[in-house]
């Protein structure tokens, strides 16, 4: 509306809202830059013409007046005519930006923009947020997603005929799967992190609780073209893991996924594969039995209904259930730009903890985990222990600390120490050298060496005291 009030004056754009159309051109309003009416009239008005009907800049015709008198007709921003004005080249039957015509505004400018095309949109043109006339209009971030909107909208309407519900309940019966909904006493809470993510419901095959073997679950991903370090690494951490009684979750795939559910599975614990596609469809085929041993100890899980076959796109939108299901994620070999690197932004987005177990820097399926790490959005761990405190409740999960193996000189003093270190391994020394050499009176170093034998760290020789050898 700002804009109209600057452009054609307060009267005209109130007429012009109560009329519900605006001029849908810029030629509509202003004259070009070399002075020449945009419109396509007999009559030139040149830069400073003049004739019977046309009067100067400052000038005043019959029927006119100027920029801020009241015409029957038209008016210039400094001159008017009755047909014509000049100074800037504004045909008949206009008006600019501060004039205020007598006539009928709308019946005015529907006259002198006959032929030209009315704007689409009325709304859009009045507006606080529409672009001064004759500007480029920048698409905003509301414009942006309203647009996507639209085409996921058109998508999704282009599918609607083709579902049945009815026709998925009964293949999932058929296949021994249930569909578990917001509110199930088997739907896993932690899914509501994902706030307008979370999925509208989930289909489950198998014998697991769904709910309660999420309580206490660790995500394990990976690359799949796995090496054989990682395929160790995983199946170690996930027999570990299962033992102390957490639920491995995964993404059923070839590599360090399908080595983390044999794991499990060997652990006695349930374990939980996130599927891209129906869980009456098995992919990739070569997890054939696998899958079936998930069944009779975990659980399949996929939002997709039955009979649905993976696509590329499905891999990474299951991503973000692998990191919600879990209390935290580990992820063994990937490389810089992988799906496990997918599942770790989503459990980084989640704020759940987040691990990664180092490799070799020759290697690029470790790269990922190594730039991870590096760049502080991941815990280093080393064994399945660290995973469970970094996941565990604290104070109560704690990994045991690491430490050396403990010498039997790791007991005596710190002088007698200093003794059995001056004591010579091969050849001897006498008692007052060695008393010297470990900065001791002679006394201290009579009674050292005294327990020194009889520990067996030192015995006499021709030439005093030597380091006993072990046979």
């Amino acid at each position: 509306m700002g804009w109209l009030v600057e452009q054609y004056g307060a009267i005209e754009a109130v007429n012009i809202v109560r009329a519900g159309s605006a001029p849908s051109s810029v030629s509509d309003r202003t004259p070009d830059f070399a002075g020449n009416s945009p419109l396509a009239t007999s009559v030139t008005i040149g830069q400073r013409a003049t004739a019977s009907q046309t009067s100067d800049c400052r000038g005043t015709a019959y029927a006119t007046s100027d920029c801020r008198g009241t015409a029957s007709a038209t008016s210039d921003c400094q001159a008017t005519a009755s047909e014509t004005s000049d100074c800037r080249g504004t045909a008949c039957a206009t008006s600019d930006y501060r004039a205020t015509p007598s006539a009928d505004p709308a019946t005015e400018h529907s006259s002198a923009t006959r032929g030209a095309p009315s704007t689409a949109n009325p709304a859009s043109a009045l507006s606080p947020s529409s672009s001064p006339p004759g500007a480029a209009a920048t698409p905003t971030s509301d414009d942006r997603l309203g647009a996507t909107l639209n085409r996921r909208l058109a998508t999704w309407q282009a599918r609607l005929p083709q579902t049945d519900p009815a026709a998925d309940l009964a293949a999932g019966e058929r296949a021994g799967a249930r569909l578990v909904t917001p509110g199930a006493p088997e739907w896993p809470t932690q899914l509501s992190d994902l706030g307008h993510g979370v999925p509208l419901g989930l289909w489950l095959r198998g014998s697991a609780d769904l709910r309660f073997s999420c309580l206490r679950s660790v995500a394990v991903v990976g690359a799949r073209a796995a090496t054989a370090y990682g395929v160790h690494v995983a199946s170690d951490f996930a027999v570990e893991l299962s033992d102390a009684g957490w639920t491995v979750v995964s993404g059923g795939a070839y590599g360090i996924d399908g080595a983390a559910h044999r794991g499990a599975l060997i652990g006695g614990s349930p374990t939980i594969a996130v599927l891209a596609n129906g869980v009456d469809v098995c992919y990739p085929t070569g997890h054939t039995q696998l899958f079936d041993a998930i069944r009779e100890q975990g659980v399949l899980v996929s939002e997709c209904p039955p009979a649905t076959h993976p696509t590329r796109s499905r891999f990474l939108i299951r991503n973000r259930l692998i990191a919600a299901l879990s209390r935290g994620t580990v992820v063994i070999e990937a490389a810089v730009r992988s799906g496990a690197l997918n599942t770790a932004g989503h459990a980084v987005t989640l704020q759940r903890p987040l691990a990664a177990v180092p490799g070799s820097i020759t290697s690029e399926v470790s790269a990922g985990c190594h730039r991870l790490i590096r760049e502080g959005r991941a815990v280093c761990v080393t064994s399945h222990e660290q995973v469970v405190e970094l996941v565990g409740e604290l104070g109560t999960d704690l990994a045991t600390e690491a430490r050396g193996p403990v010498l039997p000189r790791d007991d005596l003093s710190e002088t007698t120490r200093r003794v059995l270190d001056a004591v010579p391994t091969r050849g001897g020394a006498g008692t007052a050298s060695i008393a010297v050499s470990a900065g001791v009176d002679l006394s201290t170093a009579l009674s050292s060496l005294g327990s020194l034998a009889a520990a067996g760290f030192v015995e006499r020789c021709t030439k005093g005291w030597r380091v006993r050898r072990r046979s």
